[in-house]
């Protein structure tokens, strides 16, 4: 029998050492965004770069982009679009999936490198037992013309099953909480197919395809995104139980097709010269993993993991003009490989403490395919031939950690020591180096140097009676670190004067920071929490604030339920940030200015009719509070016709929201 989760997640807890996980299909509030990114709002330490109504970058203790790993089912995905339109979560449809769970640090190899942490979603997978048929549904409407909905039907044998999920979302352009409409509707739907045969109960194989497209409007710049096209395939095997030191065998192998579409005219009206950019990637992966009981008191997991994918890009004008982009021929600008081994062993020193810690090496590659790089911008930007032109880099990178853990009554204390070792990828690489010649420097793709990550993680979950909570600290120091700089000063060609343009160089940095919280049942119908996070950044190279630090963050919620009744309040609370590095940051976003602190209150609401189905209700920025976040895209960025241009991209305003859901075996 399925049963309905009916409460609402506001704060999701860290409820094992340096671990949160959550259902994505259980109501949360504030509402997300029907994509990857906004569904980890919940997380303390997350925060995202809003440009829309969809399409945000997950951010973690101060860290985007490559530096935060992102798994699909055991694939990592990259989009195409040049300027991050459309990063890995906006290809996730949180309702596919069952669970998500978010590892920080660089405190697991098994996964592939990540200094920030990683975040995965998953599916579950169970063996049916006899013949049967499982469904699970759900509807969302909200203000602003949102519709939301999901079908997920199953059914199977003991030897046999199938898997099909419909996925479905728009929303019309959204109001902030000064009544202006923000350009940011979208449309987004996904289908996938499962097939699975289990032949007995240790053994699984599975062949799945999912195919998504969908459009959004970005109130961040000068195009739009109309197409967004996955196209994927993935064949999964895996055994347990095999003897008595060999536990388990995992394989999978993945493709990936990405076909984006980004122009000017589809969603916005007035632009002087239409046209549209199409880049497509394709990305080929695989991982094969063993787990080894090596006896009693050690699990060692030993396996290697590969990738490959290359990027190409077209661009020109719409259909029914000269130079129709889809007439133009896809040209290859890079190429991407790595394969890497990994080992992790977990030893159970006593019944209350053990000790964790893996070590993993890459070998990375990186082809550029550009001929030219464009330069500038304006009067003052133009096109170079490309001195990195046909120029291959290879490194080979290194990582491992080691951590502690002590259980005692009523928690678990830990300690861990991570190293994590990054490339430079797609979106750094082809920026402009930072010299001030026009000679190499014109290319950053020889000249960027990988990131060293190494970070100390200290902390703490409790769970005492009516109390619960968790602490989590870490320091990090990070060599090489891969700043993003704008607005970096030039000189031009033949010494004109001097352009302005985009670079990524290299420089020293530390972070250090941290997550907390605590609830507390005052009686069976009465629950209180609250969590705080915050990180601070500094560019020890260039003596000053380390760009796109989040400011402090507080969270205090309150949960009510009678019988079948259910309801709660959420308030946010947000510090000012002013510990800023105007126009530095990474490949998502660099520092805009200081930011004001704010404070938004929400409240839900809910009626469980059964153990089968739940009606969800809320109103999210209940006194519609007109605010934006400090990690933000500018609102200035792009003049769009019929819009207000406000200085960052500003948060909705009053939400109202209802949620029927219905689960059936």
């Amino acid at each position: 029998m399925t049963v309905l989760d009916a409460v609402v997640v506001t704060s999701t807890p860290m409820d094992a050492p340096l671990e949160v996980s959550f259902n994505p299909k259980t109501p949360q509030q504030p509402l997300p965004a029907n994509d990857g990114a906004s569904l980890l709002k919940t997380v303390p330490g997350m925060s995202i770069v809003r440009k829309g109504g969809s399409g945000g970058d997950p951010v973690f203790r101060g860290m985007a982009a490559s530096r935060l790993n992102i798994l699909l089912d055991g694939e990592q995905i990259l989009g195409g679009c040049g300027g991050r339109m459309d990063p890995p979560t906006a290809y996730i449809f949180p309702d596919a999936y069952d669970r998500v769970t978010v590892l920080k640090g660089p405190q697991s190899v098994i996964h592939g490198p990540a200094s920030a942490g990683t975040v995965l979603f998953e599916r579950r997978h169970e063996r049916f037992d006899q013949p049967g048929l499982r469904l699970n549904t759900a509807l969302t409407v909200a203000s602003f013309g949102r519709v939301d909905g999901f079908l997920d039907v199953k059914g199977g044998n003991e030897t046999i099953y199938a898997e099909g999920i419909y996925t479905h979302a728009r929303s019309d352009d959204y109001r902030d909480g000064d009544g202006d409409k923000v350009h940011s509707r979208y449309e987004r739907q996904s289908g996938t197919a499962i097939v699975g045969l289990t032949p007995d109960v240790n053994t699984r194989l599975e062949l799945s395809a999912i195919r998504s497209d969908g459009e959004a409007a970005y109130a961040d710049r000068g195009m739009d995104g109309s197409r967004f096209r996955r196209d994927n395939l993935s064949f999964k095997f895996e055994k347990s139980r095999i003897t008595a030191w060999l536990e388990k065998v995992e394989a999978q192998v993945y493709y990936n097709y990405i076909d984006h579409v980004m122009d000017n005219y589809h969603l916005r009206h007035g632009a002087v010269t239409p046209m549209a950019s199409n880049p497509d990637r394709k990305t080929m992966g695989g991982r094969l993993a063993f787990t080894f009981l090596a006896g009693e008191n050690a699990v060692l997991v030993v396996g290697g993991d590969f990738q490959d994918n290359r990027h190409r890009t077209r661009s020109g004008s719409p259909g029914g003009m000269p130079g129709y982009y889809r007439d133009q021929p896809r040209v290859e600008d890079a190429e991407f490989g790595n394969l890497g081994l990994f080992s992790e062993l977990t030893w159970q020193l006593t019944s209350a403490s053990r000790l964790v810690g893996g070590l993993r090496v890459d070998e990375w590659q990186a082809t550029d395919k550009r001929r030219t790089i464009a330069i500038g911008s304006g009067m003052m930007g133009g096109s170079v031939a490309n001195p990195d032109a046909g120029k291959d880099r290879h490194e080979t990178l290194t990582g491992g950690f080691v951590r502690y853990e002590r259980d005692f009554s009523g928690g678990t204390a830990y300690a861990g020591l991570g190293h994590s070792e990054r490339a430079p990828d797609f979106w750094e690489v082809t920026k402009e180096g930072a010299g001030r010649d026009n000679g190499a420097s014109v290319s950053a793709f020889g000249a960027i140097k990988p990131e060293k990550t190494t970070q100390s993680d200290l902390g703490v979950t409790l769970q005492s009676g009516p109390w619960q909570g968790f602490a989590s600290v870490f320091y990090s120091r990070i060599d090489d670190y891969i700043l993003i700089e704008s607005q970096y000063a030039k000189p031009a060609a033949m010494g004109m004067g001097v352009r302005r343009t985009t670079v990524a160089r290299n420089v020293d940095a530390t972070t250090w920071g941290g997550e907390a919280g605590v609830a507390y049942r005052f009686s069976p119908a009465w629950r209180g929490a609250a969590s705080l996070a915050y990180v601070h950044g500094k560019n020890d190279s260039d003596g000053h604030a380390l760009g796109q630090m989040p400011p402090l963050e507080g969270r205090f919620d309150l949960e009510w339920r009678h019988g079948a009744w259910f309801g709660g309040a959420l308030l946010r609370l947000v510090a000012a940030q002013n510990r800023t590095a105007p126009n530095q940051g990474n490949i998502v976003g660099q520092d805009l200015d200081k930011s004001g602190g704010f404070g938004v209150f929400s409240l839900h609401g809910g009626y469980r009719l059964n153990k089968r189905a739940t009606i969800t209700f809320g109103v999210d920025n209940l006194f519609d509070r007109a605010y934006a976040e400090f990690i933000s895209k500018s609102g200035e960025a792009s003049a769009i016709q019929g819009y207000e241009q406000t200085t960052r991209v500003n948060e909705p305003g009053r939400t109202g929201w209802v949620r029927a859901q219905i689960g059936l075996d």
